[in-house]
């Protein structure tokens, strides 16, 4: 569907925009507990760890001795983003500023589909998603970060040194908005916003270590981390436990983790494919050539796919961010985005099911859980594979045979260019 401008345009974004009123206030009523969802209590991360950690920040101090602080410095205006709102308790003003950055998203998505050469697949695919999240969704700062990193790329098309210092603050904020720089066009593009990525970092960097002592002690938190229950690399042990392996879960670092034999091993293993992840973003980004208005977000959402999937760590609030960035991909004509996209929504919905809905199969490695945690995870891993073979085949000469297939490509440059971009 696409969304024209003018009155037609208007009449077009109506009906998101209902859909994301209604939706939105079903989420609000969750987390303010007119509604309760079963499982464990979403919410308490908010009016708990984040308030006890503003209440650190406020002191004059990152918190230093609590291993559940694995955030880079920035994230530090996250947490005390509440001040903003003094007229609300902490946790009440936190969840109506989550709500207002998703807004701000479906802004952002609406008017990018509202230009020529565009369309409005991207707000539908934002609309729909986040309330399959549900609760988790508004009770985590990852929201926060999205919105960040889909301004970065929806402002980047025509402001390549806005897509830098958005990326620098956002990597600043949760380490994976680096990623947004991966597919920036060789030369002048990329100069640009990596350069204004390097020099917003720095001066981010340095003002975070003068401001507050600490600012780098996540570093030895979030190295020590172990393999989360609802990592890839878990499934392992949630099958393992079917035939008497000797292992536990226990809570560690803020999150469900095994701990057993062959733990450590299969958790390095993890580390490894992310390497290799690394290895191959690095290939494509030597080999590739054809590079459209749409491929800074593609690329962008195929290395966060990456990383997610390889994780030790796929904590359901991780969702949000193929989701926004499959967002911003959907608003371009050219993107070939759209199978691993719908892949990443129903794999938001059963992250769902499975948290906190069913997490007590989870952690019990049931039949249940077993079977939310395969198809979930082989969900992520099939869009993973499907975005980056659709992304090769894109950019990477030779990737495609024959001169048909090759001047469909070059036609589909031609036509999604910056010119007709938001």
């Amino acid at each position: 569907m696409t969304v024209r401008t003018g009155v037609g345009g208007r009449a077009g974004r109506g009906l998101p925009l209902a859909v994301w009123g209604l939706t939105r206030a079903v989420l609000l009523l969750c987390v303010f507990k007119v509604f309760t969802v079963p499982g464990p209590d979403v919410t308490s991360d908010v009016s708990v760890i984040y308030r006890g950690w503003y209440e650190v920040l406020r002191a004059g101090t990152y918190p230093l001795d609590d291993v559940t602080w694995q955030y880079p410095p920035a994230a530090a205006l996250a947490v005390l983003s509440p001040d903003l709102l003094p007229f609300l308790e902490y946790a009440s003003a936190f969840f109506v500023l989550a709500l207002l950055c998703d807004a701000l998203v479906l802004g952002l998505l609406l008017y990018a589909g509202s230009r020529p050469g565009t369309r409005n697949a991207g707000a539908w695919l934002w609309v729909v998603g986040v309330p399959l999240l549900g609760p988790t969704v508004y009770a985590r700062y990852d929201l926060m970060v999205t919105a960040v990193a889909v301004a970065a790329l929806l402002a980047g098309v025509r402001h390549p040194r806005l897509l830098g210092a958005l990326a620098a603050f956002g990597t600043l904020m949760k380490v994976w908005p680096v990623l947004l720089l991966v597919g920036t066009a060789p030369g002048r593009e990329t100069r640009r916003s990596w350069s204004a990525a390097g020099v917003t970092g720095a001066v981010l960097v340095l003002l975070s270590a003068a401001a507050l002592p600490g600012a780098f002690a996540f570093l030895t938190f979030q190295r020590d981390r172990g393999l989360e229950i609802e990592s890839l690399g878990a499934l392992v042990f949630h099958g393992a436990r079917q035939f008497g392996w000797e292992g536990r879960v226990e809570l560690r670092y803020g999150s469900m983790e095994f701990a057993g034999p062959y733990v450590a091993l299969v958790s390095t293993l993890a580390l490894a494919l992310s390497v290799l992840a690394f290895g191959w973003l690095l290939l494509w980004r030597l080999r590739a050539r054809t590079f459209a208005v749409h491929t800074p977000a593609d690329a962008a959402f195929t290395a966060v796919l990456l990383f997610t999937v390889t994780s030790r760590v796929i904590s359901p609030q991780y969702m949000v961010w193929p989701l926004g960035v499959a967002a911003v991909c959907l608003v371009f004509r050219g993107s070939r985005t759209a199978l691993p996209a719908c892949l990443v929504l129903v794999a938001t919905g059963v992250t769902l099911l499975e948290f906190p809905l069913g997490f007590a199969h989870v952690v019990a490695s049931d039949g249940e859980g077993v079977a939310l945690m395969a198809v979930r995870n082989g969900l992520l891993v099939a869009a993973t594979l499907i975005a980056a073979r659709r992304l090769w085949r894109d950019t990477v000469p030779g990737a495609r045979q024959g001169r048909a297939a090759a001047g469909r490509i070059s036609r589909a440059g031609r036509e999604d260019t910056p010119a007709s971009a938001p």
